[in-house]
């Protein structure tokens, strides 16, 4: 079998086995033609002759041309995947991506807002009408629960709690009852009175928030409302539906919260997940004192 075959039948495996996306095969297709051209251009044997040795050469040639470690290890997954499929197939009898051990990527901190640039976001939306309540009192929502944006859409009215001040949360498997500060409580009861009801399509539609249409918001929706209203604001940081969660995260830590319960109402199974935040604090505070000691 050439290497043209082995592409082929690769192609034919990743869309009709794997039934990949159209991104993904491109992706992979790209990934593994870089390969092959990187085996021309060194003299080294077709893929099926491909050893460990050749792939590391592979590795350390794209590091030293500058490739990202997000770049190479995608590559190195591509060929992970490929060569999965050869020795499958028996077309290869060693598969040389095995042993082979991707970069660490980096850990970056998430991005937060100020408090001042969350007060010019949230005072954006105009309760003028129905999509302005519903706009308030989703952001406001999002802040004040630092909920997940996929956890915000799938809620129902049931789930909210006005009287009690709370709205009960599910997300990854998990139920959890998270309280809302008094602004946020007072957009879902405007919005429940006075907007809710002129959006939805069918009375008996189940989805607190709704889109134009009258259905249930999709998250790309509400990722152009947020992107709407970032721009409106002139914020210049890049704000996705995730940014106020780590933000509502952060600024509670900032404020005396204990790790536990923002862990709690976070819904994050592990601590370690929760820990991210107290570096941010930590590396915030640190830009302050630099900033601001006459000594520093």
């Amino acid at each position: 079998m050439t290497d043209a075959d082995c592409l082929k039948e690769f192609e034919r495996f990743l869309l009709d086995v794997k039934q990949a996306s159209r991104n993904t095969f491109l992706s992979y297709m790209r990934d593994i033609s870089q390969f092959e051209k990187f085996l021309s251009y060194e003299g080294l044997p077709g893929f099926k002759s491909v050893t460990r040795n050749n792939l590391e050469k592979y590795i350390l040639w794209m590091r030293r041309n500058g490739k990202s470690v997000s770049t190479v290890s995608r590559a190195l997954a591509s060929l992970k995947c490929f060569y999965g499929y050869l020795t499958m197939q028996g077309t290869v009898n060693d598969n040389p991506t095995e042993g082979i051990v991707p970069d660490k990527q980096p850990k970056k901190l998430p991005q937060i807002l100020t408090g001042h640039e969350v007060e010019r976001l949230l005072e954006q939306p105009e309760c003028k009408d129905a999509k302005g309540y519903r706009d308030k009192a989703m952001l406001e929502l999002l802040y004040a629960t630092g909920m997940r944006v996929s956890e915000l859409i799938e809620l129902e009215e049931k789930d909210v709690n006005l009287a009690a001040g709370i709205i009960r949360c599910e997300g990854k498997g998990k139920e959890r009852f998270i309280p809302m500060y008094p602004v946020a409580i007072q957009a879902l009861r405007d919005y429940l009175q006075y907007a809710r009801p002129q959006m939805i399509a069918d009375p008996n539609e189940k989805a607190l928030f709704v889109n134009v249409s009258g259905e249930k918001m999709t998250r790309q929706g509400f990722w152009k409302i947020i992107k709407y209203y970032q721009e409106k604001a002139h914020i210049d940081k890049e704000i996705t539906p995730h940014t106020l969660r780590h933000s509502f995260a952060a600024h509670l830590l900032e404020n005396g919260a204990d790790l536990r319960s923002i862990q709690e109402m976070l819904g994050h199974a592990d601590i370690s997940s929760t820990q991210v935040y107290v570096q941010l604090v930590k590396n915030k505070l640190k830009d302050v004192y630099n900033r601001a000691h006459p000594r520093a």
